[in-house]
């Protein structure tokens, strides 16, 4: 009898869901909204983003939700206000602010230090 109620309470609670990690689409890196994400050839400290000030608003870093979950090639790079950023094998990943839409890519090759991630 008590197995059961304990079965029966450990069935009715509910589990987290953690946001998804971004993902490879249309032959590269998009965030959970589809937006493209970029690398930064300055990023050459493990875990640490190069980009800041006004870097930083013209590439805003991919940031994870406090529900968000990271493994494998998958981390997180913190930022300077205690929040976390995405990071594929150690390299923080961000946004373009030009992009506007979905599978735009207007920050490939800018000032040849910015590259959209591929596979």
């Amino acid at each position: 009898m008590i197995k059961t109620l304990l079965c029966i309470a450990a069935c009715t609670i509910p589990v987290a869901s953690f946001a998804e990690a971004p993902k490879m689409a249309n032959g590269m890196m998009v965030d959970s909204s589809g937006m493209t994400l970029y690398m930064f050839d300055k990023d050459t400290v493990p875990g640490k983003s190069a980009c800041t000030g006004g870097c930083a608003e013209l590439w805003p870093g991919a940031m994870a939700d406090s529900s968000d979950h990271a493994s494998g090639d998958w981390s997180f790079v913190p930022t300077a206000d205690g929040k976390n950023q995405w990071a594929y094998k150690g390299h923080p990943l961000y946004r373009f602010s030009k992009d506007k839409q979905p599978g735009e890519m207007n920050g490939e090759g800018f000032k040849g230090l910015w590259h959209v991630v591929k596979p």
